[in-house]
């Protein structure tokens, strides 16, 4: 173990189990996001992605948000609620298998185990509240029946766990806005029962849950709460970007909250911030950094005498080992980085931090995906909960392959063919690997994108892959070569308007300016209100240049379609913070002297805004290799992988290179 994270490889007693490190990896609705079987059991394929983690070194997993009961209670939601307490052998005979197969590397699993979704779908709350989604459905309140029902169902959902070999329960949750957290907030429960009113009745389902739990599973069966210490809200659907005007929970309240669970008996406080109405802080992007919450649960650490987890992109193992060793917090709980690198303790066992795959806050493939319907995985770890189905196999016949093209896509293909045994060189037209996604880290709140370049880069040179920088490949020079299979990735580039005044000096490109080689004026016209220009504009205008975004559409990121709630909503926020205007239903029609010709896309008369530069950021357009078609029938095997094949994000430029890899 390397001596300089030693405090993290200290064992931790939640109750009287013991926790072999301080690494926990958090909940991220594992029961119904692509773990789970058709009776709510864990499926081979969930059991192998959490044994992964095992592997990993990791000293306990938080299993997330088992939907089990209620199905007589909670209306039906857009995604299966599973009724596990009717079908307890399919749970119990998958538990013991996962948690068997897990006890082998010393990893804990604690299942954690929901009431309810509450307002955030529009089912059941502890008042008539409107819906996150639609406003305009009202929750419909739940009755004490239904109160001691839900509560009742909880209970036998944690022996259930504790007989199919479960180390605890983590109660979900005071957190997110979910059912008990609309109990536990003033701002949505406006009961005048015993459930209604003061703190300690508003805790009192919380209360009534661990109690009951520990009389059925024993008081030693470790009980946890996943705890959100501040919503950070103005009202419903209304985030607070800065934290001002809560009203929803502030800190002094959540820390009231934890010493009365404390108090109730609960072993463990998993802490984390915000709601669904506040959602970039409950599941923050790469545009909020690391470790914000920290500070909040060293605040929590102080009053109480049970263990603290830190969560929300606790992703920096500096920064880990110094909170626990300064007793900031008792252990780090690591979701979206679990998923980016499963071996992430153990790399830091062995000393070799650099080595870690990190995860970019882009939440593309987890939460993204877990919104879109899909299974939840991660956009820079293509095998990530896919079970054994993807794994990489020796190749059966060493191949001589070339990559054509130095970016993200091409340096994931070469990795990858590497491991199955072929010689690999990679080929660059330019001085530096990393392609587009260089310019696309320049921004400030892009660190995260620079160190995934910076891995993918470290992890060529280790892998001993050769490389040809400044080489631009032909057809002549492959049919020299004679490679057994080329891989084209060679990216995209930016798609320029055929308008009056394209080639106006004032008018340049978004990679252009990205990649340093335009010097701005203070007046800056944005055009094209995606992601891209969102980002640009957010910077520009940070730094104190007065920014004007062009876009044809109703509204900003209208098109982004793989943009998660979870950064649409913080970008709208960001433009508006840092004071970009934003002409929305504008088209560009020209660039001249003064700056941007545009006109309203529903017609009308043109007009000028001023600019000393014109970026153009409508989006990106495949590099065409036209030497493909020079070498069919030479006998040689062709690919084309990432923007080159078809413009995406890194998420399909990661995953389609793996695949592509897997033929080799």
């Amino acid at each position: 173990m390397a001596n300089e994270f030693k405090h993290l490889f200290t064992p931790l007693k939640i109750g009287k189990v013991e926790i072999k490190n301080r690494f926990f990896v958090a909940p991220m609705g594992d029961g119904y996001a692509g773990l789970g079987g058709a009776y709510g059991e864990y499926s081979d394929t969930g059991i192998e992605d959490i044994t992964e983690r095992a592997r990993g070194g990791w000293g306990a997993v938080v299993l997330g948000c088992t939907m089990f009961p209620d199905n007589k209670v909670d209306p039906p939601i857009n995604g299966p609620i599973y009724d596990i307490l009717k079908y307890q052998g399919f749970f119990m005979k998958q538990g013991k298998l996962l948690n068997e197969r897990c006890e082998a590397f010393g990893m804990k699993n604690f299942q954690q185990i929901t009431m309810g979704w509450g307002r955030n779908y529009g089912m059941y709350s502890s008042s008539p509240n409107p819906s996150f989604y639609d406003p305009s459905v009202l929750s419909p309140e739940l009755s004490k029946d239904q109160i001691k029902q839900k509560i009742d169902s909880m209970i036998q959902m944690a022996l259930l766990c504790k007989n199919s070999g479960f180390a605890g329960v983590e109660v979900h949750a005071l957190h997110w806005g979910y059912l008990l957290d609309n109990f536990a907030m003033a701002i949505t429960n406006r009961r005048e029962d015993e459930y209604g009113g003061s703190l300690e009745n508003r805790l009192r389902v919380c209360k009534e849950i661990v109690e009951g739990i520990k009389q059925v599973c024993g008081s030693d069966y470790p009980v946890m709460m996943r705890l959100g210490l501040k919503s950070y809200i103005k009202g419903f659907n209304q985030p607070s970007l800065h934290g001002e005007e809560e009203a929803g929970r502030t800190l002094e309240e959540g820390i009231r909250i934890a010493k009365l669970l404390e108090k109730y008996g609960y072993d463990a406080m998993d802490v984390d911030v915000g709601i669904y109405d506040s959602f970039y802080y409950a599941c923050q992007p790469t545009y909020m950094g690391l470790s914000q919450i920290l500070p909040l649960a060293a605040a929590c650490k102080k009053e109480l005498n049970i263990p603290v987890l830190a969560g929300s992109r606790m992703n920096d193992p500096f920064t880990n080992e110094s909170a626990v060793r300064d007793g900031l917090c008792d252990g780090v709980s690591i979701g979206r980085q679990s998923l980016a690198d499963p071996y992430y303790p153990q790399k830091l066992e062995k000393g070799e931090p650099e080595t870690i795959r990190p995860c970019i806050g882009c939440n593309v493939g987890c939460i993204g995906n877990l919104h879109a319907g899909a299974p939840v995985s991660c956009a820079v770890n293509p095998t990530v909960r896919k079970g054994t189905v993807v794994h990489l196999e020796k190749a059966l016949q060493k191949k001589k392959v070339a990559i054509i093209g130095g970016g993200i896509g091409g340096m994931e293909a070469a990795l990858d063919a590497k491991k199955r045994g072929h010689e690999v060189t990679v080929y660059e037209k330019s001085d530096h690997l990393g392609g587009l996604a260089v310019p696309a880290s320049a921004h400030g709140f892009k660190e995260d994108l620079k160190k995934l370049v910076k891995w993918y880069i470290n992890e060529i040179h280790r892998a001993g892959i050769p490389v040809e920088l400044n080489t631009e490949v032909t057809s002549d020079m492959i049919k020299k070569i004679r490679p057994d299979a080329v891989v084209v990735a060679v990216g995209s580039e930016p798609v320029m308007p055929k308008i009056e005044g394209i080639d106006h000096p004032k008018c340049v490109s978004c990679v252009d300016v990205l990649d340093g080689r335009v010097q701005l004026g203070e007046k800056l016209v944005i055009v094209g209100g995606g992601l891209v220009g969102c980002e640009t504009a957010i910077d520009y205008a940070s730094q104190g240049k007065e920014v004007t975004i062009v876009e044809a559409a109703p509204e900003v990121l209208a098109a982004s379609g793989m943009v998660d709630i979870t950064i649409s909503m913080l970008v709208k926020d960001l433009l508006e913070d840092n004071h970009v205007k934003i002409l929305s239903g504008h088209k560009i029609e020209g660039v001249c002297d003064k700056g941007a010709i545009i006109t309203p896309t529903d017609g009308g008369d043109r007009s000028i805004v001023e600019a000393d530069n014109v970026i153009m950021s409508i989006g990106m357009k495949s590099v065409k290799s036209d030497f493909i078609e020079t070498l069919r029938g030479e006998g040689i095997e062709l690919y084309q992988t990432g923007d080159c094949k078809k413009v995406g994000n890194v998420y399909t430029v990661v995953h389609g290179a793996y695949e592509i890899a897997r033929m080799l």
